[in-house]
């Protein structure tokens, strides 16, 4: 369900945020869904707790899994995935990076588009 890359920069618990809303994207966790209890995670990945703690607290802030007492967590029955301008923010500089990079790279403007395609077709 969730593969940590351990050499990159990015925070573990971001990576398992990232993972879980692609499974649920791509279909493979579906609502009602249960998913692993905080420990069992843990465990499976050799984190610890407090890190899968984390990425869940996330991930039930914004709407994707909702827990429930004495029965465990599961994907949310209504997934409302907020709008979040910081998160925007964010997403906009990290495009203007990657197009930038791609310019020097010599890609033009139709191929960078082509390439924004192809990536949003493999998670929908």
């Amino acid at each position: 369900m969730v593969q940590l890359d351990y050499k990159s920069s990015r925070p573990i618990y971001e990576q398992i945020i990232e993972q879980m809303k692609y499974n649920v994207m791509k279909k493979y966790l579906n609502p009602g869904d249960s998913i692993p209890s905080v420990r069992k995670l843990a465990l499976e990945l050799k984190i610890t707790p407090g890190t899968v703690a984390k990425a869940y607290q996330e991930l039930e802030r914004q709407g994707v899994i909702e827990t429930i007492r004495g029965k465990g967590t599961f994907i949310a029955s209504e997934i409302k995935v907020k709008h979040d301008d910081d998160k925007i923010d964010l997403a906009k500089k990290q495009i203007r990076s990657s197009v930038m990079e791609l310019k020097l790279m010599g890609y033009d403007k139709k191929k960078i588009v082509e390439l924004v395609k192809e990536m949003y077709e493999e998670i929908s």
